[in-house]
Parts: structure tokens; C-alpha cells; sequence
């Protein structure tokens, strides 16, 4: 590790295993001074504190710099760090945690902490849609309804999971519709669908690994989508997708490319990334950016990828 002082952002947000700001942050300087590394721990209590905070961190002299949170608080901070000579640290302390894990990051705080003071690092693929960075997956439709009514719900009281499922059947009630054309290696497809995926790489769609991703590195988005269908049948895809059968289910459409273009005849549209939902205009570019940024992994997943 450098003799630099590591940046550590953590979202106040993040559920932390249910431990305070004030455990979390004598747990890691505790850590850290063993190793002999200086850290400079700030907390950011909102989404516009935590662009701030790291955009601050990236102009400085820190090399590493630490997203301590979700899957969206892990996103907004890499966007600072992309190629650049900055590294990004992970501390998985949100719900979830897609990104961490497939990187092979420890969710133990402490043993994530001790992976970013060994250092090893690893260079993988990051998305974008519209100068809109991601690293785990976009999508159009269904989900985005899901988020939003997700968060409605929690400000109401309920907790993420009860909100999740609330919201899961509000979103079947309505089941909206998209029309879009997808222009995707030349060919241009005109459909009909409740929803549109587009992931940082490919996804594992097959038996219990589903959501999973193998390497991040391949420089291919994956782009999922499903035709027009009743709500039972979107929920036989899903059970078709835990008995490994999706991918010759013929509702199901998979393609693989490195830009995807999406055009609706609707000006604006949301969007989710990374769990996070915004409104943006369309048209919609999607591609992929090569190795773009450098992540601290542990030995085992550097291996790996490289």
C-alpha cells in the first residue's frame, strides 16, 4: 500500500450489519493502524454529499479510494475513479451487494478491510448509457416501477424486503408496456416488452447461480429482453430460469454486443442503475468500457480475471 492516506466514503445509508457510524469507523482505524496505513473517513449522509466527497477525493493525492455502502454508493464513487491512477476499494455494507460479490470481495467488514490493505488489484469493464456510468446493470420497465414504488414504501415504515415484495405486485398490476426499437450489431428489433436488461458483462441465466457473472472483463454488454406476455407467463420465465431452462424458453431473447442503441417514441423514460432510478431522455445509448476501471480484489479474483 502507498504511505498515502486511504479515502474511505461510507453512505450513511448503507446497513452496515447493523452497526453504528461509530463502530464502523473504530472497527476500520483500528485495522488500518495495524497495517500502518493512514485513512480519512468522511460519511456522506445524501446522494449529492457522496458525488461531492468523491469527486473531492479523485482531484487529490489519495491513490486508493473507498466506497463504503451499496451497490449505488459503490457506483457513484467509481465514476470519480475511472481512468485514472486510482484504485477503488469496496466495504459491502448495503443490502445486496451484486458488485462485491461478484468481484469476490469478503461481506465481512473486517475481512473486506484487510483486502484493501493487501492491495491486489485488477482492471475490469464498466457500462455507461448516456455518460451514465454503471457497473452492474440498466434496465427499462418493470424494475424501475419496482424501485420507486420499493421506496415509497420504506419512507412509509416498511423494511427493504416487505417494500420490495409490496412493490413487486404493484408493478404486475399495472404491468406496463414498452415499445422500443434495439439497434444491436446492425440488426434493428421492434418489440413489445415489459422490461429491458441490459448487464456489465454476461449474466449466468441458467439454474440456481442466476444473476450471477463469471468475469467482468469480456468487454460485452448482455442485453436480455422478453416479448410481449401475461403476467403468469413472466413469472413461468422466472421459474424456468431456476430450473436452468431460460435461455431456449422462446419468450426469451439474449443477445450479446458491445453498444446497443434504444429508441421509444417517448421523450423521457426511467431508468434504473445499480438499484439507483433516473428520469433521462432517449434516445438511449448503451456501451461498454474496456478495463476502465482498477478495483481491489482479493489475490484469488485477480488471478482470476488477469
Amino acid at each position: 500500500m502507498s504511505s498515502t492516506p486511504v479515502k474511505i466514503i461510507i453512505s450513511a445509508k448503507a446497513g452496515a450489519s447493523a452497526r453504528d457510524d461509530d463502530d464502523v469507523r473504530a472497527l476500520l482505524t483500528r485495522i488500518f493502524n495495524e497495517n500502518e496505513v493512514g485513512i480519512d473517513l468522511s460519511v456522506a449522509h445524501n446522494g449529492a454529499e457522496l458525488t461531492e466527497l468523491a469527486l473531492e477525493a479523485a482531484r487529490g493525492r489519495y491513490k486508493v479510494i473507498v466506497a463504503g455502502g451499496g451497490d449505488g454508493t459503490v457506483s457513484s464513487v467509481a465514476a470519480s475513479v475511472l481512468d485514472s491512477d486510482k484504485a477503488l476499494g469496496v466495504l459491502p455494507l448495503g443490502t445486496l451487494n451484486h458488485f462485491a460479490r461478484d468481484m469476490r470481495i469478503p461481506f465481512d467488514l473486517e475481512a473486506a478491510a484487510h483486502t484493501i490493505v493487501a492491495g491486489h488489484t485488477t482492471e475490469v469493464d464498466v457500462a455507461e448509457v448516456n455518460n451514465r456510468i454503471f457497473l452492474n446493470n440498466s434496465s427499462l420497465g418493470l424494475y424501475p416501477i419496482i424501485v420507486r414504488e420499493r421506496e415509497k414504501r420504506q419512507r412509509l415504515g416498511s423494511g427493504k424486503w416487505p417494500a420490495f415484495v409490496w412493490a413487486t405486485i404493484q408493478a404486475l398490476r399495472r404491468y406496463p408496456f414498452l415499445d422500443v426499437r434495439l439497434r444491436v450489431n446492425e440488426h434493428l428489433l421492434d418489440l413489445t416488452t415489459p422490461f429491458v436488461f441490459v448487464g456489465n458483462n454476461d449474466y449466468v441465466m441458467d439454474s440456481f447461480n442466476i444473476g450471477l457473472r463469471n468475469n467482468l472483463d469480456r468487454g460485452v454488454l448482455s442485453i436480455y429482453i422478453t416479448h410481449r406476455t401475461s403476467r403468469l407467463r413472466l413469472i413461468s420465465l422466472a421459474l424456468r430460469a431456476l430450473m436452468g431452462r431460460l435461455r431456449n424458453d422462446k419468450d426469451f431473447l439474449a443477445l450479446s454486443s458491445n453498444e446497443v442503441k434504444i429508441e421509444t417514441a417517448r421523450k423521457r423514460l426511467r431508468v434504473a442503475f445499480d438499484g439507483e432510478v433516473e428520469v433521462m431522455e432517449t434516445p438511449l445509448q448503451y456501451q461498454i468500457r474496456r478495463r476502465a476501471l482498477r478495483v481491489i480484489v482479493p489475490a484469488e479474483t485477480e488471478a482470476k480475471v488477469t
